[in-house]
């Protein structure tokens, strides 16, 4: 690859009730980011993840959404800016407090779903978003859409950006993710997600790369992403 540093393999987390799925995830990722109950998940949920990622040396992220539990965070919310910030902020402390509690910290912050994907393109969303984030660290780590101009926004805030491809999903050639009401948005073959995921690696501009827990088929997609990610090492 174009970088000594080996790629992290990052997962969301803590979104399903199904603990022997999430432990099959877990064992194949460096980086888990774990939903904070706006979304999807509740404090009890966050505590087993939370341990899990532990026993496994995962690294721990806050994965904040629109806090719309009918639509999973997938759909735009007419927040203000500042409810944007405070809701980042106070679900960041919620999943911090579990964390702390259980002996841990969190590493990085990784918005959620539409969240996420409107910060990609709204310059306003973004900065939103970096301002929660800067609340609770002004320098954190924040994963978000490699080449994208949200990583530019976090950078010029004092943030710490952290370029992150797809494995799981498709693209558009303007490098934005094809919306999931697509049926082809998904990427469900294992050999060509880890394909994906060694182009994306190769790329230069890929910290972080993500496979969603709950795309079928998800813990064969992962294992082979990380077998092809560490014959490229």
């Amino acid at each position: 690859m174009s970088s000594s540093k080996p790629i992290d393999l990052n997962c969301d987390m803590g979104e399903l009730e199904d603990s022997a799925h999430e432990a099959a995830l877990m064992a194949f990722i460096t980086s888990a980011n774990v939903a904070c109950g706006a979304h999807a998940g509740d404090d009890a949920i966050m505590e087993r993840t939370v341990r899990m990622a532990l026993q496994r040396g995962v690294k721990i992220g806050a994965h904040p959404g629109y806090p719309d539990r009918p639509n999973f965070g997938r759909l735009e919310m007419p927040l203000s800016a500042e409810e944007i910030a405070a809701s980042v902020h106070q679900q960041i402390l919620r999943l911090e407090a579990i964390v702390k509690r259980l002996g841990g910290s969190i590493a990085h912050v990784k918005p959620h779903g539409a969240l996420y994907n409107v910060a990609v393109k709204n310059a306003g969303v973004a900065r939103a978003i970096g301002e929660g984030v800067a609340r609770w660290n002004a320098g954190a780590l924040v994963f978000g859409l490699a080449g994208s101009p949200m990583l530019d926004v976090w950078r010029d805030m004092g943030l710490t950006p952290a370029g992150e491809g797809f494995a799981d999903r498709r693209y558009e050639p303007d490098g934005t993710l094809r919306n999931r009401k697509f049926d082809d948005a998904l990427i469900k073959v294992p050999a060509e997600a880890a394909a994906q995921a060694v182009r994306l690696a190769e790329s230069g501009n890929v910290q972080t790369i993500c496979v969603h827990g709950d795309t079928p088929g998800s813990v064969a997609i992962l294992r082979a992403c990380r077998e092809a990610l560490l014959l490229k090492e």
